[in-house]
């Protein structure tokens, strides 16, 4: 039997074919002393599939906080006792976070709301902010807005979001420990719906939610299966009166590990650093995770996370030589 990165070498890099669960699996069950080979051939595969430059996105939240569902890892869920309070923007300040972001490089600016899927006025307001942003700022405007249906996904793509992001979060056979107020099912479905209106799919998940390193390969080969445009990597940062409060911060070593597994299992795909990467990482670890098979990166503050300074992380990409997409080669 050909060892696993034999394998993935003739498999993922010549054919551009990602592993399947069992063949991630094996990636993941590697030791420490193969992980610097494991992130060496991920560089390669994403070097060869996805080209050397670095998309840059910023987020902002519509809505903060007061959310019904009760994802376990979330401090924005109304169910749990955490810091976050409720927060509205207005459109004047999207349009000038959207000014902020698109200075730093970015050719991403996503919008998210803390809901389980938009109401009349929160839809009204997306377009509304979606139209000023495109009047004044040369950026693609992407949106988290929850579970949709097919008239909601219908007038967001009409609006001219190109990308829209709804993650997994986990691997199906895990996902009732993370979230019981609605299914895994709930969320594949807007993804396709998304698909076929003909938007970008953004779709990742958080590793160290306390899944098994099998449901780990599982969830890789799930987000596979969508053929999304990005996966967003986060890593689990436990948050204050949330269920997932005691839990530990996943390893270095296991995250590291991850990365390169996910680039195998997704050779062609956007895989984005997200929340977590700073605790989970740190500056070492983020570089190491950008010359494994990491292509994109989340720069400034997360949802309800501080992130770095936006400098730091492009100091960052111009010390390891990576170039940052320009919008026109996205457009």
């Amino acid at each position: 039997m050909p060892d696993i990165l034999e394998l993935a070498r003739t498999k993922v890099l010549e054919e551009g074919v990602g592993l399947n669960t069992e063949e991630t699996l094996q990636v993941l069950e590697l030791g420490d002393d193969r992980i610097e080979e494991i992130l060496a051939l991920a560089h390669e595969v994403r070097l060869k599939w996805c080209g050397e430059e670095v998309e840059v996105e910023g987020i902002i939240s519509l809505k903060t906080g007061g959310c019904p569902e009760d994802c376990h890892f979330c401090s924005q869920s109304g169910l749990f006792e955490t810091p976050v309070r409720s927060a509205w923007l207005d459109i004047p300040a999207l349009v000038d976070a959207a000014k902020q972001t698109q200075k730093s490089g970015a050719t991403e600016f996503c919008i998210v709301a803390a809901v389980k899927g938009p109401d009349e006025m929160l839809l009204s307001q997306l377009e509304q902010a979606v139209a000023a942003i495109h009047s004044e700022v040369d950026i693609n405007v992407a949106a988290s807005v929850g579970i949709l249906t097919q008239e909601q996904v219908d007038r967001l793509a009409a609006a001219g979001v190109h990308r829209y992001n709804h993650n997994l979060e986990t691997a199906r056979s895990y996902f009732p420990n993370v979230v019981t107020t609605h299914s895994w099912e709930d969320r594949r479905a807007t993804l396709e719906m998304i698909r076929e209106a003909g938007m970008e799919v953004c779709c990742g998940g958080i590793l160290g939610m306390g899944e098994s390193l099998e449901q780990r390969a599982e969830f890789a080969t799930d987000l596979a299966e969508l053929n999304p445009t990005e996966v967003p990597m986060n890593f689990l940062d436990p948050r204050p009166g949330t269920p997932f409060a005691g839990r530990e911060p996943m390893a270095t070593q296991d995250a590291l590990r991850a990365i390169g597994a996910f680039r195998l299992a997704l050779p062609k795909t956007i895989l984005r650093f997200a929340g977590g990467r700073e605790l989970t990482l740190g500056d070492l670890g983020a570089e190491q995770g950008l010359l494994g098979g990491i292509n994109a990166v989340i720069v400034g503050n997360y949802l309800t996370t501080l992130g770095r300074p936006v400098e730091q992380d492009l100091d960052m990409l111009g010390k390891i030589r990576l170039p940052i997409k320009a919008l026109n080669a996205t457009v």
